[in-house]
C-alpha cells in the first residue's frame, strides 16, 4: 500500500509527533486562536516563562487550506520560526524542510462579552475552522454515575466534567430544560461568528444524560432554537447520543438537522465496553448501530456519520500492536459502510505507552494505515463525507476529507 504524501503525509506526521516551543510559537499565541492544553515545559528543557507552562495556539493552517492541530511536545523535532509580519514556518529539524504556515487567528467575538458581562467564549461556542460547534449543555451524566466503583464516563473524555461551564451556562444536574437565557447568549454570539468569519458548518453537542429520551428532548430544545436563528440557511449537524428512532424521525419530520452524528466511538464490542461504559450499560452496542442505521434508513446514505476516536487501542491495556488495531478498525469501517453509516476517525494520542521509544512511530503507522485503507472503503461503496457536514477547513484531527481532497485532485 502506497504511504500518504503531501498535506496529509506532514498532517499526521505533526499530529503525532508534536511542536516544540520556541520562542515565535509564544509570540504567535498573542494573536492565535488558544489552545485549551499549554504547553507543558519538560524537565530539563528552556523555559522563558520560567512558569513550566505557557499558552500556545490552538490550530496551524497550511498554505493549501489543510488544518492541524497541535500538540506540544518537548521531545518533538518539529519548531515554528517567524513572526506575524514576515510569515511563520514549520521546521523538520531532521531534513530541514521549512513549510509556510498560518494560525487559527483570534477573532474579534473571542475576546467580546455580551451585554451582561458573559464572554462570548463562555457562551457554549466554539470555531475549528469554518465549523462552529454549539455546545450549551456539556456537563455528562456519565462522570456522576458508578458501576461496581467503575465511573462511567468514556475513557478518553476529560471534557464532560459538570464543573463551571455547566454552572455559567446555566446548567443543573437533572434538569432536561436549557436555559432560555443561555440560549440567548448563544444566539448572539453565532451572529458575531458568522458575521466576523466564514462559517460553512454547524454542529451540535452536548453531554450525555443516562435517559435517550430526556436527551433527545434537549436536543429537540436546541435544534428548533438554532433553526429559527440560523437566517443563513448553514447546513446543521446533530451530534446528540443514540437517542429512539421517533425522535430520529422528529428531528427529520421537523427539517431541524441536514446530517446526523452519533458516535459510537470504538467498534468491536468488548472495546466499546471497556471504554465507553457508561453508553454501553445505558445505552448498549446493538442499540447504538440500530439508532444509525434508522437515521439512515429516515436521512439517506451519506447523511449519517458516526465520530470515532483512532489511537486508544493502542493503551498498553488493550493489548494491541497497531497492526492489530488498524485492521480491526478497519473491519469496523467496512461494515459500518456496508450500512450506508460514515465513520470519521479523529486522532486520539493514547495516555499509556509514553515510556514506549516506538510511542510516536506507533500511532502514525496506525493512523496512516487505518486511513489508506478507509479511503479505499469508502470509495468501494460509493461514499464520501459531504462538505455540508465537514471539510478539509475543520477536519483539524481527521483526514478524510484531506485524503478526498487529494484525491479529487489528481
Amino acid at each position: 500500500m502506497q504511504g500518504l504524501t503531501g498535506s496529509p503525509a506532514l498532517k499526521v506526521q505533526v499530529m503525532c509527533e508534536g511542536i516544540r516551543y520556541t520562542d515565535a510559537l509564544g509570540r504567535a499565541a498573542a494573536h492565535s486562536m488558544p489552545n485549551f492544553y499549554p504547553y507543558r515545559f519538560k524537565a530539563g528543557e528552556h523555559d522563558p516563562t520560567g512558569k513550566g507552562l505557557a499558552t500556545i495556539p490552538y490550530l496551524i493552517n497550511a498554505r493549501d487550506g489543510t488544518e492541524i492541530r497541535i500538540l506540544g511536545s518537548g521531545d518533538s523535532p518539529w519548531h515554528v520560526e517567524g513572526d506575524l509580519d514576515s510569515g511563520y514556518s514549520l521546521i523538520d529539524d531532521r531534513s530541514g524542510q521549512s513549510v509556510p504556515v498560518e494560525f487559527e487567528p483570534l477573532d474579534p467575538w473571542m475576546t467580546t462579552k455580551t451585554v451582561d458581562g458573559m464572554p462570548l467564549l463562555k457562551a457554549g461556542l466554539q470555531t475549528h475552522g469554518d465549523m462552529l460547534v454549539i455546545n450549551v449543555a456539556p456537563g455528562c451524566e456519565y462522570f456522576l454515575h458508578k458501576h461496581e466503583g467503575q465511573s462511567m464516563r468514556c475513557g478518553f473524555c476529560a471534557y464532560g466534567a459538570p464543573d463551571e461551564r455547566t454552572a455559567h451556562l446555566g446548567q443543573v444536574t437533572g434538569r432536561v430544560e436549557i436555559p432560555e437565557r443561555t440560549l440567548e447568549r448563544m444566539a448572539l454570539g453565532l451572529h458575531a461568528i458568522v458575521a466576523q468569519t466564514t462559517i460553512r458548518h454547524i454542529y451540535l453537542v452536548g453531554g450525555s444524560l443516562t435517559d435517550g429520551r430526556k436527551e433527545g428532548e434537549r436536543f429537540l430544545q436546541l435544534a428548533r432554537f438554532v433553526k429559527k436563528e440560523n437566517r443563513y440557511g448553514i447546513p446543521v449537524s446533530l451530534g446528540s447520543g443514540a437517542i429512539p428512532d421517533d425522535m430520529i424521525e422528529q428531528f427529520h419530520r421537523e427539517s431541524l438537522v441536514d446530517f446526523v452524528c452519533f458516535n459510537l466511538e470504538m467498534w468491536s464490542e468488548p472495546l466499546f465496553a471497556k471504554i465507553c461504559p457508561g453508553k454501553n450499560r445505558y445505552v448498549g452496542y446493538p442499540r447504538w448501530i440500530e439508532s444509525l442505521e434508522t437515521a439512515v434508513r429516515v436521512f439517506g446514505r451519506g447523511r449519517v456519520y458516526s465520530a470515532m476516536v483512532a489511537g486508544i487501542e493502542l493503551d498498553p491495556e488493550h493489548g494491541l500492536e497497531w497492526q492489530d488495531a488498524a485492521r480491526l478498525a478497519l473491519e469496523g469501517a467496512e461494515d459500518l459502510c456496508s450500512r450506508g453509516i460514515i465513520p470519521v476517525y479523529s486522532l486520539m494520542w493514547p495516555p499509556g505507552g509514553k515510556d514506549r521509544p516506538d510511542y510516536h512511530e506507533r500511532i502514525r503507522g496506525y493512523f496512516e494505515a487505518l486511513n489508506l485503507g478507509y479511503r479505499d472503503i469508502r470509495q468501494r461503496h460509493g461514499l464520501h463525507v459531504s462538505p455540508g457536514f465537514m471539510c478539509h477547513r475543520c477536519a483539524y484531527m481527521q483526514l478524510e476529507c484531506d485524503l478526498d481532497r487529494q484525491e479529487a485532485a489528481q
